[in-house]
């Protein structure tokens, strides 16, 4: 198995680029996105490549992220450790903050050099408004390239854990699994052990528990983290 995570989301989705690999839903709004695996790395690419070309960050350089699970969320983690930035796991001095819209308050609590805000909204809509001191993440990204040479080596421990999780979650090559994201909040669970395996992700935020034996059936998911 590969032993860095750029490696490791390569190896997830270089059978076919095209099939889901991350859908997410969120019941308080309705929403449903689907990201095949060649979308989700056009948005990690972009956002490597504002890290790199914005920020000036690179391995050695750290990022704060204050996202719930969420796709962009995989975008932003995915992105910074193609850069080869470590996300760090308690506030402190680091290169870059991303945060979620609901949560910039925290953003005190870190030094950071570059700030950006995310709305988390459908469809990738932008912020209403942007707090102060902060960018719009989805403003910014799109105009980046929409390729990446990641750095390699980053993220083994990561990794390590990944496997592990999957292997106590029972996931399996192949698999498409639905993730209660209440249930799973750390990356490891909902992100890194299913693209350990190379399985998809049916990420559900604000799951409602009437809604998961039909959703069972529409997505095809062969396990269950609900």
């Amino acid at each position: 198995m590969a032993d860095d995570i750029p490696r490791v989301f390569a190896d997830a989705i270089a059978a076919d680029p095209t099939r889901p690999l991350l859908t997410w839903y969120d019941d308080a709004t309705g929403e449903r996105t689907e990201l095949s695996g060649a979308t989700l790395a056009n948005w990690v690419a972009k956002t490597a490549n504002l890290l790199v070309d914005d920020v000036a960050a690179g391995p050695g350089s750290a990022a704060g992220v204050l996202l719930p699970p969420h796709w962009q969320t995989a975008a932003v983690l995915l992105g910074c450790w193609s850069a080869g930035l470590t996300v760090a796991g308690e506030p402190g001095p680091v290169d870059v903050l991303f945060a979620a819209a609901d949560r910039v308050a925290e953003a005190d609590a870190w030094s950071a050099g570059e700030r950006y805000a995310l709305a988390l909204a459908p469809f990738a809509l932008p912020l209403r408004e942007v707090p102060a001191g902060f960018a719009d993440y989805v403003v910014e990204v799109r105009v980046h390239g929409d390729h990446f040479a990641p750095y390699p080596g980053g993220g083994a421990e990561l990794v390590a854990r990944a496997a592990h999780r999957a292997e106590e979650l029972g996931l399996a090559p192949g698999d498409r699994v639905l993730v209660d994201a209440a249930r799973h909040p750390e990356p490891v669970d909902w992100l890194l052990a299913p693209l350990s395996v190379g399985a998809s992700v049916v990420l559900c935020g604000n799951l409602d528990p009437t809604r998961v034996e039909s959703r069972l059936t529409s997505e095809k998911v062969t396990r269950s983290l609900a």
